[in-house]
């Protein structure tokens, strides 16, 4: 059985978004932290776009 290795950025598993999605965290990781990337993800799993969940995400847990 192969196992599919996980996507992570900074430690946060990134692989239930898509690869665009994915691609464009990975960037985006260089300028924040992790704490930011987890918040990002969790609202982009739940539907929001990358701008919202930025945006929000910034004003929740800052850079």
């Amino acid at each position: 059985m192969i196992k599919k290795k996980k996507a992570t950025v900074k430690g946060v598993d990134v692989s239930a978004l898509n690869q665009r999605q994915q691609t464009a965290m990975k960037n985006h990781s260089k300028h924040h932290t992790k704490k930011h990337i987890m918040s990002m993800v969790s609202d982009m799993k739940k539907g929001a776009t990358f701008g919202q969940s930025h945006k929000k995400a910034m004003k929740k847990v800052g850079k």
